[in-house]
């Protein structure tokens, strides 16, 4: 298996925002690495999403 072809400053952003030593990362077969990231992203939208539904519960017992 090829290792992935991401650049440097690439991989160490993934390998700390993933948790993962840069070794694993670099041989991490890409349909896994791409799983990885869909719950990373996943993960780091739920916050705002609940966030912009509280803001949206706010507005709506302000105007009543």
């Amino acid at each position: 298996m090829r290792p992935l072809q991401i650049s440097a400053e690439t991989a160490v952003t993934l390998s700390k925002k993933l948790g993962v030593p840069i070794e694993h990362l670099m041989h991490m077969p890409q349909h896994i690495l791409m799983q990885k990231l869909a719950e990373l992203a996943k993960e780091e939208s739920s916050p705002a999403a609940e966030d912009a539904d509280i803001s949206t519960d706010q507005d709506k017992d302000n105007h009543i």
